[in-house]
């Protein structure tokens, strides 16, 4: 595997360190961040376009708007374009 850190919340409290890898390989983000709550998955649940469940071994998670210039890195290191 060839992952590399990007970036890690800039406000981190060592506790819950939402952060971010690339998967140099397969270019996938990697995205450790907070599960949502019940609330949170029910509304996406009923808002899905297919209107299935979310299904086993899959999850929503709560991405701090902070670390959106974490995600615009991550991405750009991934479009050809950008590099």
């Amino acid at each position: 595997m060839n992952i590399h850190f990007v970036g890690i919340d800039p406000e981190t409290d060592e506790d819950g360190c939402p952060t971010v890898w690339v998967d140099a390989d397969t270019e996938d983000l990697l995205i450790q961040s907070y599960q949502a709550d019940e609330e949170t998955m029910t509304t996406c649940d009923a808002l899905s376009p297919a209107r299935a469940p979310i299904p086993p071994g899959e999850t929503v998670v709560r991405i701090p708007k902070r670390m959106i210039p974490i995600i615009r890195k991550a991405c750009d290191e991934l479009d050809p374009g950008v590099r």
